[in-house]
């Protein structure tokens, strides 16, 4: 078990779809021995779509008992706002935030990710974020699809200097970025 005095204030767990990242972010929380507040920021299960509804249920099966879960959507930085010790936030996922946000022009868009940002830095508990990674080698068909891609990877860049810890989970495997890595010189 990792001593909630040395888990990291914030960690960012990167990874494309169905690689494990939600599953490596639930055991760095579940590590901690802190008391978990699970944030899901996906819409709420619709009787109309049971794939959704699949993979909500796989999600809440997987989760001890004791963790409170608190559906957030959209609504992600007062909820970090209200969390006090003792305890951690386990953030379930950036790419279903962003997509909420896919209707706000640039600038409302800058400005809800400076909140984020502001949020994540003042919370009062130590944060886990989990987050997808899109376009690993397919162009988004769609406009809607492209501007997803972009504001999510830009988002990424903007969180990762606040992070005490960096995972990137792939076929089941997680690797430290901070370990493992340099920092791309800004262009």
């Amino acid at each position: 078990m990792v001593a909630a005095e040395s888990c990291p204030s914030f960690a960012l767990v990167l990874g494309p779809a169905r690689s494990g990242k939600s599953r490596w972010a639930e055991h760095l929380a579940h590590q901690t021995g802190l008391p978990v507040s699970y944030l899901a920021t996906g819409p709420r299960p619709a009787a109309s779509d049971p794939a959704w509804n699949a993979r909500i249920s796989a999600h809440r099966d997987r989760r001890p008992s004791g963790w409170t879960t608190l559906e957030v959507g959209a609504e992600l930085c007062s909820a970090l706002g209200a969390l006090q010790p003792p305890g951690l936030a386990l953030v379930d996922s950036l790419g279903t935030w962003v997509a909420a946000g896919l209707d706000h022009d640039a600038e409302s868009w800058r400005e809800q990710c400076t909140a984020l940002s502001a949020s994540l830095s003042a919370c009062a508990v130590p944060v886990v974020l989990v987050s997808e990674q899109t376009g690993w080698g397919v162009v988004p068909a769609t406009a809607i699809g492209g501007l997803f891609r972009d504001r999510l990877g830009a988002l990424e860049q903007q969180l990762v200097p606040l992070c005490d810890a960096v995972w990137l989970v792939v076929a089941g495997r997680a690797l430290d970025l901070r370990a493992h890595s340099v920092a791309v010189p800004a262009g």
